[in-house]
This record gives structure tokens, sequence and C-alpha cells, in this order.
């Protein structure tokens, strides 16, 4: 596993970004076109632009392990879906210029005015309905460009829970349909306990389908925190992810810069304590 980043933890020019990765120990990001100046949902992105991300990237030898495509595939006002579809088909086309094959997605919430909050239509049936009308059209894309799509369970999205994820999988029966896995979005103030079933559940469940694997954390509050600072046992999801063979990026989000020199080398040492114990 390779310890990396969101691009979006650090601010300034593009190239400043990828000075500050870099110097950072991390040789792999999630890129976002917020980076460079651009909305995160482009609908077109200049040649121009994508010759310079390319060329900061071989500057500072970034892999980039996936970009964003973060759109509310149930939003309820369809023009918003169209939007974001419009603008994944911009960034498919942009995928071998940045030498990645994933893009990544937010199932998302009826919630009109923030996808990362619930809605209790959510779970009616017209929202999976329009899920899978949304999620089709995109695997359309990804067939198109030859990349995969990422998916999250996430408790506030329409796929609220790994057994949904595991019910999309099967639906659409698609390879390029696949799993971003974060333990911190399976839970709000769940005891310990609940926390580690639905970890492990979780990567039984899905292990063969997770592409990418994040790492940010959530504490009994239910705020977002750096990893090793909430309720994600990490020794135990990072075991497991190894157990199962996996060989992806572990990306770190939802802290601050200064955070991530002591987050980096928290998660080394969990995976350290882990080889050495094999």
């Amino acid at each position: 596993m390779e310890i990396g980043v969101f691009a979006k933890t650090f601010s300034g020019p593009f190239e400043a970004v990828c000075g500050q990765v870099k110097t950072s120990g991390i040789n792999r990001i999630q890129f976002n076109y917020a980076c460079v100046g651009l909305p995160s949902l482009p609908q077109v992105i200049e040649s121009s632009v994508l010759n310079s991300v390319q060329q900061k990237l071989d500057d500072y030898a970034l892999t980039v392990e996936a970009v964003s495509g973060t759109f509310n595939m149930i939003h309820p006002d369809p023009a918003q879906r169209e939007y974001g579809l419009t603008a994944l088909e911009t960034i498919a086309g942009s995928c071998h210029v940045l030498n990645t094959n994933l893009i990544t997605l937010c199932t998302g919430s009826r919630n009109p005015d923030d996808m990362w909050k619930a809605h209790p239509e959510n779970n009616l049936p017209d929202a999976w309905y329009d899920l899978r009308q949304t999620v089709d059209r995109a695997l359309a894309i990804a067939e198109r460009y030859n990349v995969f799509l990422g998916i999250e369970p996430e408790t506030a999205n329409v796929i609220n829970t790994v057994g949904k994820a595991a019910r999309l999988l099967k639906e659409v029966n698609s390879p390029y349909l696949k799993i971003v896995f974060d333990p911190a979005n399976l839970f709000d103030r769940e005891p310990d306990n609940v926390i580690r079933y639905r970890i492990q559940h979780g990567l039984a469940l899905l292990g063969d389908s997770i592409m990418s694997a994040h790492a940010k954390d959530r504490s009994a509050g239910g705020k977002v925190v750096a990893a090793g600072k909430g309720l994600v046992p990490f020794p135990l999801y990072l075991e497991q992810l190894q157990g199962m063979g996996y060989t992806g990026g572990l990306i770190m989000h939802g802290l601050a810069p200064d955070e991530v020199a002591e987050t980096q080398q928290y998660l080394r040492t969990v995976l350290s304590r882990i080889t050495n114990t094999r």
C-alpha cells in the first residue's frame, strides 16, 4: 500500500501544491480540477491546461491515484444530473493525460443543497431508480473511455450501507464499476463494536471490487478528523486490507496541511507493525 493524499489538502498554484506534496514525502495524489483553477466539474478542459498539469506531474514524479468526478447522482433536479454527466465525460476524456484510470463519484442525496447530507427520501424506490439511470449512463461513458468509476458507501447518500453497494454492483454487473472504501463514511456516532463490524463486513463483502482506499477519521461527535485522531480502528482496517492482498493507494484526506506529516507517520507505523507481526 502506498500512502497518498488529496491534492486539495494543499493550496496555491498547482506547481506549489505538487511541491508541498513532494516535500511531505508523498508520491501519490487524488487529483481535483479545482487544483488548477477550474471547477471540480469542468464542462471543458483546454488542452493547454491538460498539458501543464501533465508537465507538473512529470516534473515532480507524482502518480495520480484517481481524479474526482463527484456530483449528486440523484439530485432532485434532473438538469443538475445532466450537468454532472457532461462533466464526467469531460473528465473521462482527460484521464489518459493524467495517466489514471479511476474517477471517484458520490452516489448522492435527495438534499438539493448538499450531497453530503442525508435526506429521508434517499431510501425511497424512486431514488434508487434515478441512481440506476445515472449510473448506467455514467458506465457508458466509462466504457467509451476505458476508465473505472469508484463509488463510496456513505451514510448520508443513497448508497448508505455496504449491502446497498453490493446490490448495485450485482445489478449493473459491469467491470467498470468499482468501490472506493472509506471506513469513516460507514458510521456517524455508533459504538465501537458497530464500527468494527461495519468495516470488517464491508471489506469482506466488497473486497474484490475495492480499487482505492481512503484514510480519514471521525470523532465521537461525528466530526471528520485526521486518521488516528478519531474512532476508526486503523490497525484492524489496514490489517484486513493487507490480508486481502490489496495493493492500491491509501489516500489521506479530511486533514489540514500541517497534519500531513504526523498522519503519514502514524499510518506508516501501523502498516509496519502489521508487516512485522505477520
